[in-house]
């Protein structure tokens, strides 16, 4: 190899910071692969310094030591264990979308095989290593374990029915040689480099004589097929494996293999080439392909030195700067992706968390491939790699809409961050993060182990990273109210989130969701519920893979969603979807950190059902009754634009065994139905759904939900559903929740088989009749402090009023009034949303959202403009928070002698003018205000 990389001409990288592009100048000067081996000499200074590099050089020789013994006899025995054509040497292999299906064509040299198909989801399985046959390609398929029949044996099977175990083998015996290439680097034994240069060199030659797959239906496939697997984003182990393997045995390969360099070269360039020219560009895919590319770049001389002029310089240009249609470039993925507002990624929680562990990744590695510092052309990932917090539920687990499962998050984004903030000595930038890792360990929130000795096996120099970095222990855990905000809403995502409280057991906290982003669902306005520590009311995850029909047919579409469905047939696309909703209004607002009244908060949504054109409107309301327990307020509003609504269904699925539900004043005589099916031309979804019940009913409601967890305490989700004409209740029985797995959060066993679920379905619109429910959550030793829940009129009132009165143990009662739309009601309230709280017979709170009026024994206050505003009484003191100016009036006779306002701190004189036997304050905004006597 040429002694050095001519990267001489830098090229810019259209990355925008702060609205303008900065390019960015390449080095003119990097080290070729044998230059950047680490000497000897420091690697056995850093083993005896670092236990932790030591143990995984053990690991890694323990691994592989029986192996390379058996290798000294034969050296045939492993390599002839990768699945390649081994008789036939096919150098063309063709699909058929997702499967296999066939080869041809004739190599000089065994080639690689290809897998089976795209979905993993087979009866078969990968034998041990001494069970599969040597040198195995034969006309009856491939040798496989048979899961599915007694004692498991061993037969042939059809490569297309084994999913992805080909490439498993294959991924499996490469990264032995890869492990073995890390003790040669780190010992020097030839005899583990011997090993590894033998896997390594008749895998490389046998795929430099393949080409790409071709799929015979010209279909998707054709644009996402890598080299080795129906992915190129699959090969991200592979590749990792082989370019690790290069580095780490060059020396060796460059005295023992000299003339196959080139070859391999050729093969790393031409996976390249694929890389870049296939996948998808707008997700997740783009940042693992700009990996692997990189990885090969880093292998790789000046364009000069080519023929084709495709070197270095070549490669990292596509990955920097150039944007072609299915890889972009660095600053367009960003820009697409990102939310500035949240810095949150457009994407389902657990694909968005991965998103951004590559992204830091990618600035990790090339810090250490090129020795440059591209963070600060990328400022969106230091906000990025703390927003995830806002995704966690009180008791740490991450939401898990779309295709995601409940889980802790991954430390991985911001520890590769804090470890390069320390490499280039940000020392601002290191102690925030660490401040932000050492708060949500504390809460639990983080998965456990040692995450930062995994980051990433591309290079043992990239060990050595990971195992000397660590913690600083001068920097202390802060508040976890600092990274999860009490309102947060993501547009590009469409999720919109309340907490109220960050107890694990105790908080409370509604998430709602649209289909905004990649890896989403059609689910309109869907709903997560957390209750007495568990997500009590989950999205349902992917069903049994992405591929499989109840993925397409259920766990993607509207009834396996805590949402409604209109005329049984609402649904749009799902993993790649544009269907986000908007905000009306909420409270507090987004991000708003202080300044608010804490018990209540709310959201109000809009959704525009694509398929009926229906309105959707979605109102939450989290309301807190004591330090122990609150209750959730959800009003679904639904109606076609065109007034031809058939009816509207509004579904609930609550984790647990056992689902009752009763009338408040009748039994509810519930008899098993046929209806909910996809008979008369509705979605395939309501088929899945079994055992329903219904009773036609106008009364108010109750149902509760029972969670029996072994050894803990039994939990509740108590629903009082308001009643209406023409509408019906169901009791049904859903499939399994697959978004709990692992035993996380609640045992496999209690999420059982099937979820209980509630459905109603209002006949004709559901806009002037919608679906108005509270929900509480509530254990055995801690049960309902709600007593009753009752509807009341009001004369002249609109037809779309809610007004509601729930009663509490303590004598409370809070008279909720709720509108779609701004609008009077008598000479009480004007607004979208207003709370009257009244202990016993005195008035207590006054809550007003998005309106201008609220008024209750002759207190009121009316906001100069539309907003929010709180007036809250204790003994003889006035606490008020308003986001206008207004005007509050109080009784006369009111004990307040002398008003004084607290405003940052400072008192503020204001003199009440007298009218009717009241007293007028004219009251300034302010963020939150005091008045005593």
């Amino acid at each position: 190899m040429k002694k050095l990389i001519g990267l001489i001409a830098f090229f810019g990288l259209s990355i925008s910071v702060n609205g303008q592009t900065i390019p960015i100048k390449l080095k003119e000067y990097f080290p070729n692969t044998a230059e950047r081996r680490i000497g000897l000499d420091s690697i056995q200074k850093i083993l005896e310094l670092k236990p932790e590099l030591k143990s995984l050089f053990s690991s890694s020789k323990d691994q592989v030591k029986d192996f390379v013994e058996k290798h000294k006899q034969d050296s045939t025995w492993m390599p002839s264990r990768l699945q390649m054509y081994w008789n036939t040497k096919a150098s063309n292999v063709y699909i058929k979308g997702g499967t296999y299906s066939h080869a041809d064509g004739t190599a000089p040299v065994a080639t690689v095989r290809y897998p089976g198909a795209r979905d993993h989801v087979t009866v078969y399985a990968m034998p041990k290593i001494e069970d599969m046959l040597p040198y195995s390609d034969d006309a009856r398929g491939v040798w496989m374990i048979n899961r599915s029949k007694p004692g498991q044996p061993l037969e042939w099977a059809d490569p297309s029915k084994t999913g992805r175990i080909i490439e498993s083998i294959n991924n499996h015996i490469i990264g032995l040689a890869y492990k073995a290439s890390v003790v040669y680097w780190l010992s020097g034994d030839e005899a583990y480099a011997k090993f590894a240069t033998d896997v390594f060199d008749t895998y490389m030659t046998g795929m430099n004589y393949r080409s790409a797959p071709v799929d015979i239906s010209h279909g998707h496939h054709s644009t996402i097929a890598g080299l080795s697997t129906f992915e190129v984003i699959q090969e991200v182990a592979i590749l990792k494996s082989l370019t690790g393997a290069y580095k780490n045995l060059y020396p060796f390969l460059a005295e023992n293999r000299k003339d196959k360099l080139d070859t391999y070269l050729s093969v790393f360039k031409k996976w390249a080439d694929v890389q870049n020219d296939h996948g998808v560009a707008f997700n997740n895919w783009n940042l693992m392909e700009a990996m692997n590319i990189i990885n090969i770049a880093s292998l790789l001389e000046s364009d000069d030195t080519y023929k084709d002029k495709k070197g270095a310089d070549f490669y990292l240009d596509q990955v920097l700067n150039t944007s072609t249609e299915r890889q972009w470039s660095l600053q367009k993925s960003i820009n697409y992706g990102f939310d500035t507002t949240t810095g949150l990624w457009n994407e389902s929680p657990g694909y968005a968390t991965m998103v951004l562990s590559d992204f830091t990744g990618f600035v990790q590695t090339f810090d250490e491939l090129f020795d440059m510092d591209i963070l600060t052309y990328l400022p969106i990932l230091e906000k990025a790699a703390t927003a995830p917090a806002q995704y966690l539920f009180p008791n740490g687990y991450v939401s898990a809409f779309g295709d995601s499962y409940y889980r802790r998050l991954n430390a991985n984004a911001v520890l590769q961050l804090i470890s390069h903030a320390q490499k280039r000595g940000k020392k601002e930038l290191e102690e925030k993060l660490t401040r932000y890792v050492k708060t949500l360990e504390n809460e639990n929130a983080f998965w456990g182990g040692d995450t930062f000795v995994k980051w990433s096996n591309s290079s043992a120099n990239n060990l050595i990273v990971s195992a000397s970095f660590s913690l600083s222990e001068t920097v202390k855990a802060g508040d976890i109210k600092e990274y999860m905000s009490p309102v947060v809403y993501s547009p590009k995502v469409s999720y919109f989130a309340q907490r109220n409280g960050y107890d694990p057991k105790y908080g409370l906290m509604v998430a709602t969701i649209g289909s905004k982003g990649n890896h989403m669902h059609a689910n309109g306005i869907s709903m997560e519920l957390f209750g007495k520590g568990y997500v009590l009311g989950p999205d349902p995850g992917i069903g049994t893979s992405y591929f499989s029909n109840d993925y397409l047919e259920y766990y993607s579409r509207f009834p396996a969603h805590n949402t409604v469905a209109v005329d049984g047939i609402s649904n749009y696309p799902e993993m790649k979807s544009n269907h986000g909703f908007t905000v009306k209004s909420s409270y507090p607002l987004p991000a708003q950190a202080n300044g608010f009244y804490e018990d209540i908060t709310f959201g109000d949504l809009y959704f525009l059902e694509p398929e009926t054109q229906a309105d959707q409107r979605r109102f939450t309301a989290t309301v807190r009754v004591n330090d122990k327990t609150g209750y959730y307020l959800d009003i679904f509003r639904s109606s076609r634009k065109d007034g031809e609504d058939k009816f509207h269904d509004y579904f609930y699925h609550n984790i647990g065994q056992e689902l009752k539900i009763s009338a408040l004043n009748n039994e509810l005589p519930l008899k098993q139905t046929s209806k909910l099916s996809f008979s008369g031309g509705h979605l395939f979804a309501y088929d899945y759904l079994y055992d329903k019940k219904s009773a036609v009913t106008s009364e108010n409601i109750q149902a509760q939900f029972k969670l029996a967890i072994p050894e803990r305490e039994t939990v509740y989700m108590n629903v009082w559903m308001k009643g209406s004409p023409n509408r019906e209740i169901f009791s049904v029985k859903s499939p399994q929740t697959k978004s709990f797995r692992g035993n996380v959060m609640l045992p496999d066993s209690v999420v059982g088989n099937y979820t209980p679920t509630l459905v109603a379905r209002q006949s004709g619109e559901a806009w002037t009749n919608p679906f108005v429910a509270v929900y509480e959550p509530t254990t055995d030793s801690e049960p309902s402090e709600i007593t009753s829940i009752q509807p009341f009129e009001v004369k002249n009132a609109p037809k779309d009023l809610i007004a509601l009165d729930i009663k509490l143990k303590d004598g409370t009662t809070d008279r909720i009034y709720n509108l779609a739309e701004a609008a009077k009601v008598e000479d009480v309230f004007e607004g979208t949303f207003g709370s009257i709280k009244i202990e016993g017979e005195k008035l207590k709170t006054l809550f007003l959202g998005n309106g201008k009026f609220i008024s209750a024994q002759g207190f009121s206050f009316e906001l100069q403009e539309k907003g929010a505003g709180v007036v809250n009484f204790e003994n003889d003191e006035i606490y008020l928070h308003l986001t206008q100016p207004a005007k509050l009036i109080v009784p006369e006779n009111f004990s307040l002698k002398k008003l004084k306002i607290l405003v940052d701190g400072k008192t503020v004189a204001i003199s009440p003018k007298k009218k009717n036997r009241t007293l007028i304050f004219e009251i300034p905004a302010v963020e939150y205000q005091k008045l005593s006597n």
